[in-house]
């Protein structure tokens, strides 16, 4: 593609990256992804797709801006108060890059609509803050065959892996869903603001360098962030034969099995 002069200046540190470069930016600009919950983790994840160019980002969240996600959600602002996540999450991507299209999805993703919500982008951000959700968008993205890209946030801790077709999947790792109630979440544990925006950065990095195919896939890895410690620990994980959605002899061929989630808000 031809870039205008202001698409020259604002690509410039892109373009002088040999990985990326103007066939690279290009790409970015004709991809498109899907980010699930414009919340903690989907709010740096969001602001740093339409810096970066991606041509259309869909984000699906059914809630609305409340004050106390103001201290970790930086998309949203004080004077959108009440207003839907996904709105006010297309007002920041249109201030900020008008080459990029905000395509706003305001629902709870269930076993009705996943698979259709999924199926139209090749690669899906999770940012979601409950197992439900997770479960959910890993079955739907591993049937559909999508790149998921998901990360977790609780206290000072973070966690990030991608999964691809043909390697392990999130169920490799945790089989099924915790008992409600015996995992605390960030609104009965706590999180620490900045780290939603450490891991929804790098969250935001991945799925680029999906995007582009650059650099080492972190496919059959999970990243675990201590912010205390200041630690990164990188752990291989293997695909299971024994998975259910992945292995050898699958048992889950459809998201029959899912009920509706909770809001997907980080």
């Amino acid at each position: 593609m031809d870039f205008t002069e202001d698409q020259i200046h604002r690509y410039a540190r892109h373009i002088i990256l040999p990985e990326v470069g103007g066939v690279g930016q290009a790409r970015l600009l004709d991809s498109s992804a899907l980010v699930v919950g414009a919340g903690g983790l989907g709010s740096p994840l969001i602001l740093y797709l339409a810096a970066a160019g991606v041509g259309t980002i869909a984000v699906v969240d059914d809630d609305v801006v409340e004050l106390s996600n103001l201290q970790r959600q930086v998309i949203h602002t004080t004077p959108r108060l009440g207003l839907a996540k996904v709105d006010s999450a297309a007002r920041a991507v249109a201030e900020i890059n008008p080459d990029v299209r905000l395509v706003p999805i305001r629902a709870r993703l269930d076993r009705d609509n996943a698979r259709a919500i999924i199926a139209d982008y090749p690669v899906v951000a999770d940012g979601s803050d409950n197992f439900a959700t997770r479960f959910l968008v890993n079955d739907a993205c591993r049937l559909e065959g999508k790149t998921l890209v998901s990360a977790a946030i609780l206290r000072f801790d973070g966690q990030l892996a991608t999964y691809k077709p043909g390697g392990p999947c999130y169920r490799c790792i945790f089989r099924e869903p915790p008992p409600e109630g015996h995992v605390p979440t960030c609104s009965s544990a706590g999180v620490l603001g900045a780290i939603a925006g450490t891991m929804g950065a790098m969250q935001a990095t991945e799925v680029v360098k999906e995007l582009l195919g650059i650099g080492d896939s972190l496919a059959g890895r999970l990243v675990i962030y201590d912010a205390l410690s200041v630690s990164f620990r990188t752990v291989r994980v293997p695909r299971d034969p024994q998975c259910p959605l992945c292995g050898d002899h699958p048992t889950i061929t459809d998201l029959s099995a899912h009920g509706s989630t909770a809001n997907a808000c980080g």
